[in-house]
């Protein structure tokens, strides 16, 4: 598998919600992140997505998923995704986002945690009738976090690691521990 040399910031590249359970996706140029409800606008914000009502206790307020990721699958299996396909809210360029699973983390206005990796299911692969798409994913499927700390979420906006010396100021925010 073949992995690009990422750092410890990057940028939004694209942003996805779903008004309900699997409904097509829709691109957003911004979207408002509530702490503690997910993306405004999207199917687990409302209670509504496919894994809402699950028993397992897991965060799906924001899903994010790498650029590079979706290059990788392309070039790798063949495999090209239409447009928010994958089903992850936020994509996003030059950041490794494995590596920010347990710690907090900056996107655009808004503070999020990363609660675990974002391993694929057989749902997606039967929903796009695309074989090969689940174990194309292992490994690589990105993170799911939950939001901390409420704010706006633009294209262009930067995704920043909660130490990384090149992030924009949070001075006042839990994003920078007292």
């Amino acid at each position: 598998m073949t992995r690009v040399d990422r750092t410890d910031h990057g940028t939004v590249f694209a942003i996805y919600v779903a008004p309900e359970a699997s409904a097509d996706v829709r691109a957003r140029e911004r979207v408002d992140a509530v702490a503690g409800r997910g993306l405004r606008g999207d199917r687990y914000f409302a209670g509504d997505g496919t894994y809402s009502a699950s028993a397992r206790d897991v965060s799906r307020e924001i899903t994010l998923i790498e650029s590079e990721t979706l290059a990788a699958l392309e070039r790798e299996a063949g495999i090209e995704l239409p447009s928010g396909a994958h089903r992850r809210n936020v994509t996003t360029r030059g950041i490794a986002l494995e590596q920010l699973v347990g710690e907090r983390f900056r996107v655009g206005g808004a503070v999020c945690e990363g609660v675990e990796r974002c391993e694929p299911c057989s749902y997606l692969e039967r929903l796009l009738g695309i074989d090969g798409l689940y174990d194309a994913l292992v490994d690589r499927g990105g993170i799911r976090a939950r939001i901390v700390e409420s704010g706006s979420i633009a294209v262009g906006d930067e995704v920043a690691a909660r130490d990384d010396p090149t992030s924009s100021s949070t001075e006042g925010s839990p994003f920078r521990e007292p």
